[in-house]
């Protein structure tokens, strides 16, 4: 059996600007890892929390919840202001973007960056991502095709209900963007599925904000930050958080 080597938050201090970075679902912090050292050599402090349930077994990942989610989330906030910091931009991809949302909703943010969010989704679209984040895992850990096909059928039986709870939270979120007044900036890859796109104009049209923006870009699919467009992406990430007020 192979060991894989596990997934860790990650924490770059740098100036009393500091930004809290949220992967994505399935994922771990090395969705975030070049755009947090991108930004530290800008000056940036970036702390980047591990969700519960993720960077392990799919089985772990299904027996965690968007509460887990949420409260690492929350835990990676009050890292940061316990570190000293009181000015802190929130900057998410997928789920990461949906928590960065909730985030600017819930606590003071001085920005927030979205990327591939989803403002609708569904159940089986959900679980076959977990089936295929399931099958690449095993495959790492060197495990023979007989006993990942068992092992696959076995997941696919495990109960549903952190997806519904996943479900709910983008209702949820989506309900409270007419309470988002910060400063925000929504990202989207033209290459990624058109509900992306549309997610990005929706959360454009409702957020309260009188300082948004939204851009594609040409040649990103869903994970942005490690796409070909990711300089571009870099820098037009530092040139909003340059105009924010910190």
């Amino acid at each position: 059996m192979v060991r894989i080597s596990q997934p860790k938050s990650f924490f770059y201090k740098g100036g009393s600007k500091a930004v809290l970075l949220l992967h994505s679902f399935t994922s771990n912090t090395v969705d975030v890892k070049k755009l947090g050292s991108f930004l530290n050599r800008e000056g940036y402090t970036c702390f980047a929390p591990l969700y519960k349930g993720h960077g392990q077994s799919a089985e772990q990942l299904l027996l965690s919840t968007p509460s887990d989610w949420w409260k690492s989330t929350e835990e990676g906030y009050n890292f940061l202001k316990s570190e000293g910091y009181q000015h802190i931009a929130v900057i998410g991809v997928s789920l990461g973007g949906l928590l960065a949302l909730n985030v600017g909703q819930k606590m003071n943010v001085t920005g927030i960056v979205t990327m591939s969010v989803p403002y609708k989704g569904e159940v089986y679209s959900l679980k076959k991502r977990v089936l295929y984040y399931a099958e690449n895992y095993m495959q790492l850990q060197g495990k023979e095709k007989q006993e990942i096909s068992e092992e696959l059928n076995q997941l696919a039986a495990y109960s549903t209900n952190s997806l519904l709870q996943f479900m709910e939270l983008i209702d949820s979120t989506m309900e409270g963007l007419s309470q988002l007044e910060k400063p925000i900036s929504i990202l989207y890859g033209e290459l990624d599925e058109p509900l992306y796109r549309d997610s990005a104009k929706y959360i454009y049209a409702k957020a309260s904000s009188s300082h948004k923006r939204i851009k594609g870009y040409l040649n990103s699919k869903h994970l942005m930050t490690l796409g070909p467009d990711r300089d571009i992406i870099h820098r037009d990430i530092l040139t909003f958080l340059e105009e924010l007020e910190w």
